[in-house]
């Protein structure tokens, strides 16, 4: 008789999870709160589904906050091998110009849910939706809420995949860490990551700037630097450019409350080259000719004036030294409601290689229920599908006729 494999939740991990397990070997069942599998999946895709990232593996892997729990899952399914996993059944991808890795443009993202879809059908993987789980013992058993009644079951394996805080109307709430610190597993609580951050900004030059970009601009914090474009909000700055840096923003926002970043508007251009450019505009050195010496945007002039001294900004050799290293002071980030994703979780010192919680075996846990960073860009979504598929594999090799010994 197959041994007995619960999937609690239906996002990215569970569809890969799905796609990879050995069928003949194990009686697999899905259990998800929603109607539907991958809601998450086609909200993340609103606007184009970022599938993963094409950069090499070994700058890939540097993305994640840790990155060594993921290693051996990354390296055994890597971005390339999503990409070939994918063409493989259908689903053609193109590099945009961020570098992103998106389905061809008659794809929509329900074009790629029905390749996972249909291969649980093929698969003949048993689905129950509108189970939301409220409890587990640890040895196996389960139970799960269904239109207002209890159901019970026990499995020999449990997966869970049940996601973060973030994206809410999805059923991601993170509503389950009670459950599992009950069950002596060792969880974080859940905070915004690749979000908004808060800047107090004088008002007359919000009121003039706000949904401005600042593109091809570098950004850094505690000496981590990112290339990119950010957004002016009246809440303060989002984009690209800063999400990568949440990581090392959240952190000095705990220590000191107050985050200090700095932007490099020129990255292309050395602080010598700047100065070298402005000293052939000193007969007429004024703001206009600034920007257009060097190619600022309004945007930017306004910015570098609201943030220094007339004086500075007048003084030829004051002003590359601050196009260069501009200080923005970050006062808070935006509530997880507002969050790309969150980080918290369950701490990654309660898993094993495998994601098998080291307490409870038998019980893995995978995705953003774990504690770990990693930026927008397809590196969330890529971590899931990692997860899932070298967790499938091990347990693929798993030998039956071990089954008594569960």
């Amino acid at each position: 008789m197959p041994l007995s494999i619960s999937i609690i939740g239906g996002g990215a991990s569970a569809l890969m999870l799905a796609a990879t397990l050995d069928p003949q070997k194990f009686d697999i069942t899905i259990y998800d709160a929603n109607k539907a599998l991958g809601r998450k999946f086609l909200v993340a895709g609103d606007g184009g589904l970022n599938l993963t990232h094409s950069e090499s593996p070994d700058r890939f892997i540097m993305r994640y906050t840790p990155s060594n729990f993921i290693s051996k899952a990354f390296y055994s399914f890597t971005n390339i091998d999503l990409i070939n996993w994918l063409s493989l059944r259908g689903i053609q991808t193109f590099v945009g110009t961020s570098k992103r890795v998106f389905p061809k443009k008659e794809l929509k993202p329900i074009d790629v849910l029905n390749v996972f879809l249909e291969t649980i059908k093929q698969n003949k993987i048993k689905i129950k939706y509108q189970h939301s789980l409220k409890a587990f013992n640890g040895k196996g058993g389960l139970v799960f809420e269904h239109f207002n009644e209890k159901i019970k079951i026990k499995s020999n394996f449990v997966i869970f995949c049940l996601g973060g805080a973030s994206w809410s109307v999805t059923g991601s709430k993170g509503d389950w860490l009670k459950m599992f610190a009950s069950n002596n597993i060792q969880t974080s609580v859940f905070e915004a990551s690749n979000c908004a951050y808060k800047v107090n900004w004088d008002e007359n030059f919000i009121k003039h700037h706000h949904g401005k970009i600042l593109k091809n601009i570098q950004l850094t914090c505690q000496q981590q630097s990112c290339y990119g474009e950010i957004v002016l909000t009246k809440f303060g700055i989002e984009g690209s450019g800063i999400y990568p840096l949440s990581p090392q923003i959240r952190k000095q926002l705990k220590e000191n409350k107050l985050a200090l970043i700095s932007i490099d508007l020129k990255p292309t251009l050395s602080e010598a080259q700047i100065e070298e450019k402005l000293c052939g505009i000193l007969k007429n050195y004024n703001g206009e000719q600034i920007k257009k010496c060097l190619n600022l945007s309004s945007t930017q002039i306004a910015l570098l004036k609201n943030n220094t001294s007339k004086t500075d900004f007048l003084n030829h050799k004051v002003l590359p030294k601050l196009i260069k290293n501009l200080k923005i002071e970050l006062t808070g980030l935006a509530s997880i409601e507002e969050a790309i994703s969150t980080v918290g979780g369950i701490e990654l010192n309660e898993i094993n290689e495998h994601f098998e919680l080291i307490k409870i075996k038998n019980h893995f846990v995978l995705g953003e229920m774990l504690n770990y960073d990693a930026p927008t860009g397809g590196y969330l979504l890529q971590s899931c599908f990692s997860m899932a598929n070298y967790l499938a594999r091990h347990l693929n090799e798993f030998d039956s006729k071990l089954a008594s010994k569960i």
